[in-house]
């Protein structure tokens, strides 16, 4: 019975299940997105039938933002039911907590109401948004198959954006999470970041001692690569 049970856990069926809940989430944040970007799209559609020349830059960005956290849920969706069955996951609770809290924790800052901003600072929440969105999209692309939530050694990836920092994919989400706390700005705004990144933080340890472990060139990669600002950290 221990065997089968063991044999279950290896299998592509039971990694299926354990990432259902996380495309089921995913899936319903892309939905959640729909409505609001349909009406900016209205919105512009409006300016540019009557002069396009005054299409606020804010609108535009707003689009693009939310344009490309769209693609990325769509391709966060396709690579968690498409990956590879882990070679060894981090045991107990803490990996785990870190990794569902550096995932999760940002949600939170959204049910906060919105702070008013002025137009300048509107502009620089969307470009980080946009910016952080595109480099963890660009990071996930070259991750496929071998995402994971939770610390799990599927793949060594060392190429693309993996040649620059170790944790591409935490660093545009930090980057994004930056521009929606400034949408959101409050003490409990910058108390929930400050915790996701602590969170994330964690959760980069927890996954580079797998990693060391589970592959033996991993050490020399460390000691090449920043883990997420080259030549700084």
């Amino acid at each position: 019975m221990s065997a089968r049970l063991k044999a279950l856990r290896r299998s592509k069926f039971y990694d299926l299940c354990a990432a259902a809940p996380l495309i089921a989430w995913y899936l319903f944040c892309a939905a959640q997105l729909l409505q609001p970007l349909e009406q900016q799209i209205a919105l512009a559609k409006v300016f540019v039938q009557t002069d396009w020349s005054v299409l606020p830059a804010g609108l535009v960005l707003g689009i693009v933002s939310r344009v490309a956290t769209l693609v990325f849920l769509a391709i966060l969706v396709v690579m968690f039911a498409l990956r590879r069955v882990p070679q060894a996951t981090a045991p107990g609770f803490w990996p785990r907590c870190a990794a569902v809290g550096g995932t999760f924790l940002g949600v939170g800052i959204l049910l906060l109401p919105p702070h008013e901003l002025s137009p300048a600072l509107y502009i620089v929440a969307l470009v980080l948004m946009i910016g952080g969105t595109g480099f963890a999209l660009a990071a996930v692309l070259v991750l496929g198959r071998s995402i994971s939530i939770l610390p799990q050694a599927r793949r060594l990836v060392t190429s693309g954006p993996y040649a620059l920092v170790r944790h591409p994919v935490y660093l545009g989400e930090i980057v994004a999470m930056a521009g929606v706390a400034l949408q959101y700005l409050s003490p409990w705004a910058l108390l929930l970041l400050g915790l996701q990144y602590a969170f994330q933080f964690a959760r980069m340890k927890y996954e580079e001692r797998l990693l060391s472990q589970a592959f033996a060139d991993y050490a020399d990669y460390m000691a090449r690569t920043a883990r997420l600002l080259p030549g700084m950290y």
